[in-house]
């Protein structure tokens, strides 16, 4: 039976995960990256880090496997993550992180220029790295995000990118186009990518590269997508009001709608997302607030003790620090987890609760924004092995909780190499703005 991989390009790590033709796990293996530079709001990373990550992962996993069943390949990445690079595909600069804030200045330009919804606005803004960049590097010829880059080093073809890694970048996914606005702003064209949808086959492989790894040459590179989508496509929710939420270090709540939905205000926008939209935002609450009170061993010691058919009333709002955007907008917004019971477990289960309670007020804000009220939630992260946090936020949403199929952002971006194995390459194109 063929095989499809997906590589997964995380913030610690570079995951690689084959699929059969029928959706079957087939292989697995891992590799770590290096931690990002950092110097003060400055966070960058050098691309070959990357390519050699995932030829690492790719020597491990088709170690167990037999390289000529393969049939195509994807990646995903970090969302906002962007390097500048020659027409040959060389980095001309480290990349600049999703979490890179330096590009105050063009953050404020884009302020002033921007649809007052569009995603590129705000501090997760690729293409404020891109104007922040280009200055700098006047002969750069592709703008290019992880997974854009990472496909280009297998097919040796440049300037290709996908409907949700350009979102940030100010690609319009509403009319399908690159936006006039953007020639306002003085964005040089020619480095904008060629967008098409996840899972389009774009090339076959570089020879040279299927040569090294055993491939067939006739292995395509897929489009891929990010590495947030990635993970909700693994968890099998497709249907229109079907949810994932992100219980990982922050809070994140995403929904399958069939229109969609954008307020910056609240960091809320949407991704195409097989023939729909897919809604989401993102809590500062979650995983990072409970660890400040409690190391992993401490909480699964207390885990059996808690009672979710018995609620506190304690009306926690637990965050790491001042502020949270989603979903309510509010800078000044201060975590509240006083009074403090001295029993440990009861302390733990209102922690709990008041995660819950953003999660349901988080959904709320996305169906008040036109999105639907999930009808079903499925979970990813660490919280989701916790039977009874999903316990207290089934109680708490009114929403029936299913197991997520899949968890692993590397198995979603699987998926769309085998939605794309069968299809024909994507021709390049001249790039213009939008008139």
């Amino acid at each position: 039976m063929s095989l499809y991989i997906g590589i997964d390009i995380g913030t610690s790590g570079v995951r690689a995960l084959a699929i059969d033709s029928e959706g079957k796990p087939a292989g697995e293996a891992a590799q770590e990256l290096p931690a990002p530079e950092r110097q003060g709001l400055a966070v960058w990373q050098e691309a070959e880090c990357w390519w050699q990550a995932t030829r690492q992962v790719l020597t491990r996993l088709l170690c167990g496997l037999d390289p000529g069943r393969v049939e195509s390949l994807a990646f995903n990445g970090t969302s906002g993550t962007l390097l500048l690079t020659a027409a040959d595909g060389q980095p001309l600069a480290p990349a600049l992180m999703y979490n890179d804030a330096r590009a105050v200045e063009a953050m404020k330009a884009i302020e002033h220029v921007a649809p007052a919804n569009s995603a590129a606005r705000g501090t997760g803004s690729s293409l404020a790295r891109l104007l922040h960049l280009q200055r700098h590097h006047p002969r750069a010829r592709h703008a290019l995000h992880q997974a854009d880059w990472l496909a280009g080093r297998m097919s040796g073809h440049w300037g290709f990118s996908d409907h949700n890694n350009a979102l940030k970048l100010g690609y319009d996914p509403q009319a399908l186009c690159w936006p006039d606005w953007l020639s306002k702003l003085g964005v040089d064209e020619r480095l904008l990518p060629q967008v098409t949808a996840p899972g389009t086959a774009l090339h076959t492989i570089d020879l040279r590269i299927a040569h090294e790894f055993g491939l067939r040459p006739d292995v395509r590179i897929v489009a891929g997508t990010t590495d947030g989508v990635a993970a909700f496509m693994a968890t099998g929710a497709r249907e229109i009001g079907d949810a994932v939420t992100s219980l990982g270090s922050t809070l994140v709540l995403k929904v399958v709608s069939d229109t969609g939905t954008w307020a910056a205000e609240y960091g809320v926008y949407s991704h195409r997302f097989e023939g729909r939209w897919l809604a989401g935002g993102a809590s500062n609450s979650g995983g990072a607030v409970l660890l400040q009170f409690f190391d992993q061993a401490t909480m699964r010691a207390l885990t059996p003790r808690l009672r979710p058919d018995h609620p506190t009333g304690l009306g926690y709002y637990p965050l790491p620090h001042r502020g949270e955007r989603f979903p309510s907008n509010n800078p000044a917004q201060l975590s509240r987890t006083l009074p403090r019971p001295k029993d440990d477990a009861l302390f733990f289960q209102a922690l709990l609760e008041g995660i819950a309670s953003i999660e349901h007020d988080g959904y709320r804000r996305l169906q008040a924004l036109g999105a639907p009220y999930p009808k079903r939630i499925r979970t990813a992260g660490g919280g989701a092995v916790n039977a009874a946090w999903t316990e207290i936020r089934r109680r708490c949403l009114g929403t029936e909780m299913v197991a997520s199929a899949h968890t692993a952002a590397a198995y979603g971006t699987a998926l769309l190499a085998l939605r794309g194995a069968a299809s024909s390459p994507a021709q390049p194109k001249p790039q213009t703005l939008d008139p």
